[in-house]
């Protein structure tokens, strides 16, 4: 996919968003701050680079769009401090092709991440309102995810199995559920805590087994299952 913006780029949904050089300098800029904060996968930095994150957010923020902070969204959730995203997108590691399923919609500003990463999305969205408005967004702007209305903790078996698994909220514990649905070689990032959180990766070795990689502390949203609005 190819984002060439000018002065603004008009959705296939007939809405339009304005995408000017400030904005484009200020993505610069935040590419810059993660890349200084130890980010360096050259892919995730040009996907930070290339998606408006301004189209995510409430008119309130969009100010503030470029800020390396995490923004208050609908329904009381939160879309990620780009640096979290690019984390997490990191730890990945995804190669073109793979099939990955994310668990947290929300704003649909890490599935776009996934997405110019070359990966086969299906993401789950608890919250209604959040999944409708992010899949025509995405959907508008030339990305094709299979988002669904659900709890995350069920995971998506029917489409199972999967190369990657991405957690985006804060999870009380690493979800058997989810682990059985990755594929041997498998790989989860989720973050695992209850106020801050932990973040992990969890490889799925050749005997199915979890092997787990701790990294640094993030906040997050809680997980939360059986219980979709």
């Amino acid at each position: 996919m190819n984002f060439q913006f000018s002065e603004s780029f008009n959705f296939a949904t007939d809405m339009t968003i304005i995408d000017n050089f400030k904005h484009q300098g200020l993505r610069r800029k935040l590419v810059d701050e993660i890349a200084a904060k130890g980010i360096n996968d050259k892919a995730v930095l040009a996907a930070i680079g290339k998606i408006p994150r301004h189209a995510f957010m409430d008119n309130a923020f969009i100010e503030f769009a470029y800020a390396d902070k995490a923004f208050p969204i609908d329904a009381g959730q939160t879309i990620s401090q780009p640096y979290t995203v690019a984390f997490q997108s990191q730890l990945l590691g995804i190669s073109k092709g793979e099939k990955v399923l994310e668990i947290g919609t929300g704003s649909g500003y890490q599935t776009a991440v996934l997405c110019e990463l070359g990966a086969k999305v299906f993401s789950i969205e608890r919250h209604k309102v959040l999944a409708d408005k992010a899949r025509t967004l995405l959907q508008g702007m030339g990305y094709m995810p299979k988002i669904h209305f659900g709890d995350g903790f069920k995971g998506l078996p029917v489409f199972a199995p999967f190369d990657k698994v991405i957690i985006t909220c804060g999870a009380p514990e690493i979800p058997v559920s989810l682990f059985e649905q990755l594929k041997p070689g498998g790989l989860m990032v989720i973050p695992v805590g209850e106020n801050v959180q932990v973040m992990k990766t969890v490889l799925k070795n050749a005997n199915n087994e979890m092997e787990i990689t701790d990294f640094n502390t993030f906040r997050f949203v809680p997980m939360l299952g059986d219980k979709v609005r």
